[in-house]
């Protein structure tokens, strides 16, 4: 069985996991990843600082759908790094940080070791869906196959992965050909949950879709159930581009304006797509928070968003794409939509 050191399995590691692209600066706390990825295919791109590391990987991650990952050094590396990670964090892009820290033995005891902070995971806890210290090299494969799953299976947010110097300089038996990335699937909807939703949205003459950041992956899906609903679609800044510019369902009026809010007003059923209801996407003219009058159906990945804001008549717990594409058989043209159209 080969031997290598901790920080090259883990250039080993990112490979099986399709990562292809890494963003960073590489350092004295940092080097043992670094001699690591010149054996595998992954293009390393270096910022002028950690912050553009970090708008860097965000980009990379929205641009392409794939999780950004970032390598910075100790202290002033996770520091500098930490505005791009909380806007990751506040528009859910998947993005793997991975960060050096200094030994083990020498962690809080604040004798000035070089780059020492007082807890520097805590420091990166805000901004993370989790943060994770080696204790042993053993534990590599355990931990990144979590950070995927965040990315993949939940609301994908950043993870920090804090790599000790002398973890990363330890020694560990890995054979690169037999690594397997542990592969996970994102939650699809309970049906009796689809059905009362489609049920409730075919029954209405009017339906309005709200599409956040959460629907940017069910793009077709969306426009295929909006054209079966005849159902203007409205998008947040972090949706922007889900529909064409000129796609017939594409309303572009701001639902922040009153004029906006009135056309939702008469809508007789709301289904709202991975939108958290935020006050910077419903809210910036202060006319106060936008609550649907009509029933709200809310499709999201993450149960929290949907038990906060606007109480939703059926609240789905899944992954857009799926329960929009479960939607999609059950939801053709609606009862009263119908009756209108033959005279009735």
């Amino acid at each position: 069985m080969p031997v290598m050191t901790c920080g090259s399995k883990l250039a080993h590691l990112l490979e099986t996991y399709g990562v292809s692209h890494v963003f960073g600066i590489p350092g004295v706390h940092n080097v043992e990843l670094y001699r690591g990825l010149w054996q595998t295919g992954i293009r390393h791109v270096s910022p002028r600082h950690e912050q553009g590391a970090g708008f860097m990987a965000d980009g990379y991650a929205r641009a392409s759908g794939r999780p950004g990952v970032a390598i910075v050094i100790t202290g002033p590396g996770l520091t500098n790094i930490a505005t791009a990670m909380g806007q990751a964090y506040g528009d859910s892009v998947p993005l793997l940080l991975i960060s050096s820290v200094n030994r083990r033995h020498e962690l809080g005891l604040g004798k000035g070791y070089l780059h020492e902070l007082q807890n520097q995971r805590n420091l990166s806890a805000g901004v993370t869906a989790f943060t994770h210290t080696l204790q042993r090299a053993s534990e590599l494969e355990d931990v990144l196959a979590a950070a995927f799953a965040v990315f993949n299976s939940s609301r994908p947010r950043p993870v920090n992965i804090e790599i000790p110097i002398d973890i990363g300089e330890s020694k560990d038996e890995f054979d690169p050909a037999a690594a397997r990335a542990v592969r996970t699937t994102a939650p699809g909807p309970d049906p009796a949950a689809i059905a009362e939703a489609a049920a409730l949205l075919k029954a209405q003459k009017r339906v309005a879709i709200l599409a956040g950041g959460g629907a940017v992956k069910a793009a077709d899906q969306v426009a295929r159930l909006a054209g079966r609903l005849k159902a203007p679609v409205v998008t947040t800044t972090n949706a922007r581009g889900l529909l064409p510019v000129d796609h017939p369902l594409n309303a572009l009026f701001g639902i922040a304006y009153d004029e906006g809010r009135a056309v939702l007003d008469e809508a007789g059923a709301v289904l709202a797509i991975g939108t958290e209801f935020g006050e910077t996407d419903y809210d910036y003219y202060s006319s106060g928070p936008l609550r649907p009058k009509a029933p709200l159906v809310r499709i999201d990945i993450d149960p929290r968003m949907i038990a906060l804001g606007p109480r939703a008549a059926v609240g789905l717990v899944a992954d857009s794409g799926l329960a929009v594409e479960a939607s999609i058989g059950r939801s053709g043209p609606s009862r009263r939509a119908s009756a209108t159209r033959a005279g009735r």
